[in-house]
C-alpha cells in the first residue's frame, strides 16, 4: 500500500494531542464502557476538575444499543448512554460531584450542542478541555466540539484500549470501514452545518 496515502487519511481521522491541565474532560455518548475508564485516570491524575459524559442513545435505534465491550463487568440495566457512562465513571472512583449530566443527545453534533448548554448553565469558563474519544471517532468529534466552543483549546485523547488505531486500521476490512466510514460522515454532516451557517450567519 502507498504509506504517504495511509498516512495522510491518519493524520486527519486520528486526532491526538499532548495532555495538560484543563477545566472539563468532554465524553461523546457510547456504549463502549473504555471511554469513561480512560477519563477516571485522566481525573485521577489531575487533569480536571468536571467530567461531562453526553449521550441518550444513537438517533438509529431509537434505545440504548446496551454494553458494546466488557460486557461481564458491566451487567446493570442502563436507559441512556449517560447512565452507563456515568455509572463507570462512578465505580472508577470519579465522585458523583464530579459528573456532570448530559442525557438528552442522540448523534455527535448534539452531544457537543447540549454539553455547552450544560457548561453555559452552570457559568463554566471552558478555555482548555480533554475530548475523550474512540480513536478514529477522534477528528469529527473535535471538530463538532470546536463549533461548539470556538474559544476553546482542545486537547484529543484518544483511548488507548481500542482495537482500531492509527497503526493498524488500514489492515482489516472493519478499521477500514470505520475510518473511510469517518470521512464520509464528516463531508455528509458538514455539508447541512456550513449551509446553515451560510443561511444564518
Amino acid at each position: 500500500m502507498n504509506q504517504a496515502f495511509l498516512n495522510q487519511i491518519t493524520e486527519f481521522v486520528f486526532a491526538e494531542h499532548e495532555l495538560e491541565p484543563a477545566d472539563i474532560i468532554f465524553i461523546p455518548g457510547s456504549g463502549h464502557p473504555q471511554l469513561a475508564e480512560e477519563a477516571a485516570g485522566l481525573y485521577h491524575q489531575g487533569l480536571a476538575p468536571w467530567i461531562l459524559p453526553s449521550g441518550r442513545y444513537s438517533i438509529t435505534t431509537g434505545e440504548f444499543s446496551g454494553v458494546l465491550d466488557k460486557q461481564e463487568c458491566y451487567q446493570g440495566s442502563y436507559e441512556t448512554e449517560w447512565d452507563f457512562l456515568s455509572q463507570v465513571l462512578l465505580e472508577k472512583g470519579v465522585p458523583k460531584s464530579a459528573v456532570l449530566k448530559e442525557n438528552q443527545a442522540t448523534y455527535t453534533y448534539e452531544n457537543a450542542i447540549y454539553s455547552r448548554q450544560v457548561t453555559d448553565g452552570m457559568g463554566l469558563e471552558i478555555k482548555k478541555a480533554i475530548l475523550c474519544s474512540k480513536p478514529y471517532h477522534a477528528r469529527r468529534c473535535l471538530l463538532y466540539y470546536q463549533l461548539l466552543y470556538p474559544d476553546t483549546q482542545f486537547m484529543v485523547y484518544p483511548i488507548k484500549d481500542s482495537k482500531i488505531q492509527r497503526e493498524n486500521w488500514f489492515l482489516t476490512e472493519e478499521g477500514t470501514r470505520l475510518v473511510l466510514g469517518e470521512l464520509e460522515r464528516i463531508g455528509t454532516q458538514f455539508h447541512e452545518i456550513m449551509r446553515e451557517m451560510r443561511e444564518h450567519p
